[in-house]
């Protein structure tokens, strides 16, 4: 049989590189590729044959390791994005997914996503028109080039019926069926022609084919309701694919259902994880051998808290524990966003799960951008949602950093609540009146107000030392605002009255690194609004010395909090872990070659009850004791130093607590030369 998926594939793959890998993962796939284009060429190839291939090849590509340490990109959040050639993402409702070396993003183009990126000053409630299924391609995670529209208004979705009479197309994902080499698109389909709710599967021969009527799945046995509530698609890490939703109506129960692995046509029984309050935007990630399944309060697209089960087991259809917030997701409701799907990628040096929240909410005027993307670590017992409004991340390594351009103040455009609050989300009620008022500037929804001598403030959790300029937009009676660092050291920014929208800014603010509170409040009686505040770093600020590993970041783990409220530390923070035995703090060290190395710790150990003491565990052994004494507070730090053997490549040094009082406060690792 001749399949166009895996000529298309060949043809694709044949343009890799061999400088560009290592040899040593470059040979396997190069004859992988040999064997699928001998495959793509031979007529007489059955379809097992030619799965075969696919799969070999796609498996060998995945396992492609870079010759290079890879670059950082550029994630800017709060914006519009457009493809590779400049034209506009349209991707609602859909995932991402690494088939081979390449990530495909697919997702729902809806007509409203037009009309409110021309507009995005007015609500377009209803506008939900399906036009198509869009999918693009990158290896970055951050370029992305378009390259078909995979399902269109004139898809077939059988019995004569096509995606143009459905009432409702949204919430998909694809998986790859190893057995038939065809690629499983699952997305939720209202259509009253096909009996009405249901998950229709549609396949094609390769990720960016034209793809084809599968099969249309109104019941999945275990759920009290035909259809969805919201669903994605998980792939866990043997291959295994599985559907994550809720019931349709109510959406109490949350469940977790395979699909078939004959031919990923059908949705086998689901098996519930979850029961309590509605939620939607169900969503799946894996991290550290962990499953998280998250998911968004139940009013309308609303953005929300992300609401988090953990397994408890080895099995993603096992038991899980009860829902707890997501740390992060709190402070401005997941960068006002409702959950829609997760990545997860594993780097040579880290694992980073990238949070791809939904901001379009029927684009009902709650900011701009429909797609918010931020990373999520685990720095101790439970994973960290960092909102950033920038950030860099290395699709190679798996690493990520702050951007240069990050706001530092969340909620800045006083989006998140949307609707009308006497209490702003992120901000804390300083007395007098506050609320959120209809007509931000610049045509967006809502400003922050506040009067009768009354204020808010909010505390910045950590900023790194640097120079900094704070702005914003004001109207009405005058006020202040007022930037305290660390230190306690102010910078004011009077607010003079304006009958209109009028830009203010403060620039050369000097920031210690650690916490930072930024307060607005008005002079009087009158009533002061603000919109679109921003704190943004200016300077570059000092890079670490090399063989530096700070504590607060990752692959760092830390069994316990991420503090800034003692003064001295480096970086943004240090590590306070837990008071418990086996507490720890780790930190992940690249060596180039095998070699003896001497370790300087740098801590706090404030407590009056005495040395802390801990094993020193590299590489799994330990390696020695070490006894982190009294530096009479915890605002003075030294360094203890000791001398190990690392390995070639990634190493692993635990400070690993043996009495109940855990460790001391634990600032960054150096790694030196041995003395000779």
């Amino acid at each position: 049989m001749v399949d166009r998926g895996l000529k298309y594939l060949v043809s694709d793959y044949r343009t890799r590189t061999p400088t560009k890998y290592t040899a040593d993962s470059w040979k396997p796939f190069a004859k992988a590729l040999t064997a699928a284009a001998g495959v793509a060429d031979d007529t007489s190839a059955t379809a097992s044959e030619v799965a075969a291939a696919k799969t070999a090849l796609m498996t060998s590509a995945a396992d492609l390791k870079a010759a290079d340490e890879g670059v950082f990109q550029t994630i800017t959040n709060n914006t519009f994005w457009n493809d590779t050639s400049g034209n506009p993402i349209y991707s609602q409702g859909g995932g991402v997914f690494k088939f081979g070396d390449t990530y495909y993003w697919y997702g729902v183009h809806y007509t409203g996503a037009e009309l409110y990126r021309a507009n995005p000053t007015r609500k377009y409630d209803g506008n939900v028109s399906f036009v198509s299924i869009p999918v693009y391609s990158s290896k970055d995670l951050v370029n992305w080039k378009f390259e078909n529209r995979v399902a269109t208004r004139s898809t077939g979705v059988g019995s004569g019926a096509n995606l143009g009479g459905a009432g409702w197309v949204g919430r998909l994902g694809v998986s790859y069926n190893e057995n038939t080499g065809k690629y499983v698109l699952a997305v939720q389909m209202w259509h009253t022609g096909r009996g009405g709710h249901g998950v229709l599967l549609l396949q094609g021969d390769s990720p960016t084919d034209t793809f084809d009527y599968g099969h249309f799945q109104t019941q999945i046995t275990n759920s009290p309701t035909t259809g969805t509530g919201d669903q994605t698609v998980f792939t866990d890490d043997n291959g295994k694919d599985y559907l994550i939703f809720s019931n349709r109506e109510g959406r109490s129960r949350g469940f977790v259902a395979k699909f078939r692995e004959s031919d990923s046509l059908r949705i086998e029984p689901g098996v519930e994880i979850r029961r309590g309050a509605g939620r939607e935007g169900n969503a799946m990630f894996k991290l550290d051998g962990t499953y998280y399944h998250a998911a968004s309060d139940l009013h309308g697209w609303n953005t929300s808290v992300n609401y988090v089960n953990e397994s408890t087991s080895s099995n993603v259809q096992g038991s899980y524990s009860s829902e707890y917030v997501l740390a992060g997701t709190e402070l401005d409701y997941s960068h006002v966003t409702q959950t829609g799907f997760f990545v997860t990628v594993k780097g040579t040096k880290q694992n980073t799960v990238i949070y791809a929240g939904d901001r379009w909410a029927d684009f009902a005027w709650n900011g701009i951008g429909y797609n918010q993307w931020v990373p999520i670590t685990k720095t101790g017992a439970r994973p960290q949602f960092h909102s950033v409004s920038q950030w860099q991340f290395n699709a190679t390594t798996g690493e990520w950093r702050v951007g240069q351009e990050n706001n530092y103040i969340l909620n800045p455009d006083i989006q998140a609540d949307r609707i009308i609050v006497s209490s702003v989300r992120g901000w804390r009620n300083l007395g007098g009146s506050v609320t959120n008022v209809n007509g931000g500037v610049n045509g967006s929804r809502f400003a922050l107000q506040v009067s009768n001598s009354g204020g808010v403030e909010q505390r910045i959790e950590s900023v790194p030392a640097g120079t900094y300029t704070l702005s914003l937009h004001a109207r009405g009676s005058a006020g202040q605002v007022v930037i305290t660092g660390a230190n306690g050291s102010q910078r004011t920014l009077g607010i003079p009255s304006s009958s209109g929208w009028a830009k203010r800014e403060l620039t050369g603010i000097e920031l210690p690194g650690g916490a930072a509170t930024v307060t607005v409040r008005a002079s009087g009686s009158g009533g002061v609004t603000v919109d679109q505040l921003s704190l943004v770093k200016t300077s570059a600020g000092t890079p670490a010395p090399p063989g530096r590993y700070e504590a607060e970041t990752a692959p760092a783990q830390c069994r316990g909090t991420i503090d800034s409220n003692q003064a001295g530390y480096s970086g943004s923070g240090f590590c306070n872990g837990d008071p418990a035995v086996g507490a720890f703090a780790e930190f992940t060290v690249n060596s180039e070659t095998p070699r003896t190395a001497t370790l300087g710790i740098r801590f706090a150990n404030g407590a009056t009850t005495g040395a802390r003491p801990a094993n020193l565990v590299v590489n799994g052994a330990t390696a020695g004791a070490l006894s982190f004494e009294s530096t009479g507070a915890w605002t003075t730090w030294t360094t203890k130093s000791v001398t190990v053997s690392l390995n070639a490549g990634s190493n692993t040094i635990r400070l690993d607590p043996t009495a109940a009082a855990g460790l001391p406060n634990v600032d960054y690792l150096d790694v030196g030369a041995a003395a000779g």
